[in-house]
């Protein structure tokens, strides 16, 4: 006779993980702990009259394929891929070689197969093309012969520049906020607009992000925002007409600006033109010259109100002359433009003087 409970039947039926090709593996109980690659294929739902195509994903982090009869080793890893294939597709991620049994992948997939750590960024790699960003998303069709080859990379270092001051970000996607709060400026005290090559300047929002990878991104513009109860900005005075593109660029940066003709002189004033950090103020009056022949004659030099000092101290060179303009005493700049960068009257206005204008202030602040 016996006392007490009697001992549980232990199970010794083994678990396996299963997944197809996106890799959502569920837990699955078999019958043997040798199960060949047909029974693991049942126990995914195939049926007899498919082809899969079985996967071990060993626990060294290496592949194997099992063919229908052929028993697996589940000491060597209880992962199994199993999709329906007659055959393989062969990739490499960061030199690792895999068979992969459908004919297209996503890049979530291959980052899990390749072990990519989240902050790397994946590439598809191919002779005579530029190397390609696989997001997470990305469906890849690998090429029916030979390999296709991914490769991993540590984070790209992303510059912009924001109103001369140029900031580094380890992310291809920087908020506004981010941006302008890196940069030094307060974002809710700017109209913000983004210069992207060949278009036109567009205005963002305090909510927006900019994607550093876009083609042709050159800089975030600033201009003071003008609190006036709602009231429309009053426009300066018109002595005399700019190009329409002129017009426009400043229009679209939402600067107050005017022509003035005055003793023989045409003037371009704007005001509130903003100035990156580095200077004791962060506004100025600037003027541009505008000749009487202008555009077939070139735009000198610049000419600003109050004046620019450097907050660290120290002269800046070719500053020293004044031009009286409006009855005030403006600060000439004397820059002129180099053999390699010479007027084009075709090319040339207003705009692209301004981007001189730029260059110039942020040079004598190391930017």
């Amino acid at each position: 006779m016996t006392t007490g409970s009697a001992a549980p039947r232990r199970d010794n039926k083994p678990n396996i993980e299963i997944a197809g090709t996106d890799l959502d593996f569920r837990a699955v109980k078999l019958d043997s702990r040798t199960p060949t690659g047909g029974q693991i294929a049942k126990a995914a739902g195939f049926v007899g009259d498919q082809h899969p195509y079985i996967l071990q994903w060993l626990a060294n982090g290496d592949f194997e394929d099992i063919r229908v009869h052929e028993e697996a080793d589940l000491d060597k890893g209880i992962k199994f891929i199993v999709a329906e294939s007659s055959s393989s597709n062969r990739i490499t991620v960061d030199g690792e070689q895999i068979d992969w049994p459908a004919g297209v992948i996503t890049g979530a997939v291959i980052r899990k197969l390749g072990r990519v750590p989240a902050e790397n960024s994946i590439y598809l790699v191919r002779e005579d093309e530029p190397d390609r960003l696989v997001e997470e998303h990305d469906v890849i069709k690998i090429k029916a012969d030979g390999i296709e080859e991914f490769k991993s990379r540590r984070p790209e270092a992303w510059e912009l520049i924001v109103q001369g001051k140029k900031i580094i970000s380890i992310s291809p996607v920087i908020s506004v906020v981010e941006a302008l709060t890196r940069a030094g400026f307060d974002p809710n005290a700017w109209l913000i607009f983004l210069k992207v090559e060949g278009q036109r300047k567009r205005q963002l929002a305090i909510g927006d992000s900019v994607d550093l990878r876009t083609q042709g991104i050159e800089k975030i513009r600033l201009t003071p925002k003008d609190v006036n109860n709602g009231e429309a900005r009053p426009t300066g005075r018109r002595d005399f007409a700019l190009l329409a593109a002129d017009q426009l660029y400043l229009d679209d940066l939402g600067l107050n600006w005017e022509t003035d003709n005055a003793e023989g002189q045409r003037w371009l004033i704007i005001h509130e033109y903003p100035v990156l950090a580095g200077y004791t103020i962060r506004t100025t009056t600037l003027a541009l010259l505008i000749p009487p022949t202008y555009p077939q004659a070139e735009i000198d030099m610049f000419f600003v109100h109050p004046p620019l000092h450097r907050a660290s101290g120290g002269d800046i060179a070719a500053t020293e002359a004044a031009q009286m303009i409006q009855g005030l005493s403006f600060q000439r700049w004397s820059r002129h433009r180099g053999a390699g960068s010479q007027w084009n009257p075709a090319a040339d206005n207003v705009v692209s003087h301004l981007a001189l204008v730029d260059t110039a202030i942020a040079k004598e602040v190391g930017e």
